[in-house]
């Protein structure tokens, strides 16, 4: 099937993002494939997010508005996810074969979707799929947020929607971006996230950062790891990885606290039947002291240039 026949729908959590979501918006309206319903929902902001996307959705159709109630904060985590589902639960689209959860303050290219189209349809196995993010500085500069390939980019989750109603959705938590795509592996799909100038996703706020600060951002991380079960070396991995970015030195610290912290509350963690495992595996094979179980079977299909 053409890319330009796929049907997809987008839904978008956003909570006081008017200095950005003009941009997200002209990044869906300009896409050579346009998606059936690009659904925002508004988790209670107080700027004027909700009039810049209402006046889109007079001139446009295919966008739509919806408002929750204000919780008084923002809620990462289970908050973003909870105005997800509040969102799914009221899109109009019921036909659709792709289901994206994309954040309000990304922008992508016009071809973006066109050519994650063909990354698809290269490969029957592939579940969820994104581009690459990047950070965009104020003189406009592109800094690259450095990610495995096998993960896709949690502000711009696509997915088959095969894969995703095989792994249950999202869990309701800080990291639910990380367990979906490690659960989609367990259920024999690939996730990726591809190279490519079309392919680039625009950043404009910087990633594992916070309503509050980075730090609280990074620590935050660092808890959500604990969460989704990753083993204690990879952590400390992750954490001395993360000493040479920005914020240098004190953005891996706080990454590692974060982890402690869960570890000495003796936090709940995400307990799915064989997760653990299998992400320790593939932490293991990351830091090749192991392989991992899942094995998905290869294509034979020329890669798409």
């Amino acid at each position: 099937m053409s890319s330009f026949n796929k049907k997809y729908v987008l839904i978008s959590p956003v909570r006081n993002e008017e200095k950005y979501i003009q941009k997200a918006i002209d990044s869906m309206v300009g896409q050579t494939v346009r998606p059936l319903e690009y659904l925002i929902i508004d988790d209670g902001s107080t700027d004027n997010t909700a009039r810049i996307v209402k006046e889109a959705a007079k001139e446009h159709p295919w966008i739509h508005y919806e408002y929750r109630a204000d919780r008084g904060e923002r809620k990462v985590g289970p908050g973003v996810i909870e105005a997800f589902y509040d969102g799914f639960n009221k899109l109009r689209t019921k036909d659709y074969q792709y289901i994206g959860k994309v954040d309000g303050d990304l922008s992508i290219g016009s071809q973006y979707f066109e050519k994650l189209f063909e990354q698809f349809d290269q490969d029957p196995r592939l579940g969820a799929a994104s581009g690459k993010l990047f950070l965009e500085l104020d003189s406009g500069e592109l800094i690259a947020e450095r990610h495995s390939d096998e993960m896709v980019v949690g502000g711009m989750q696509f997915y088959r929607r095969e894969c995703f109603e095989s792994i249950g959705g999202f869990v309701r938590q800080v990291m639910w971006d990380g367990i979906a795509y490690h659960r989609s592996r367990m259920e024999g799909w690939r996730t990726q996230s591809f190279h490519g100038d079309d392919l680039i996703i625009r950043d404009h706020r910087l990633m594992g950062s916070s309503y509050k600060s980075i730090y609280h951002g990074r620590l935050r991380w660092g808890w959500g790891q604990y969460f989704m079960g990753t083993h204690p070396l990879y952590i400390l991995a992750v954490a001395f990885y993360r000493m040479f970015e920005r914020p240098f030195f004190l953005g891996g610290v706080m990454i590692l606290l974060g982890y402690l912290k869960g570890w000495i509350m003796n936090s709940n963690r995400y307990d799915y039947p064989g997760f653990r495992e299998s992400l320790h595996a593939w932490q293991f094979e990351r830091l090749k002291l192991g392989k991992r179980l899942e094995a998905i079977p290869k294509i034979s299909l020329e890669p798409v240039a």
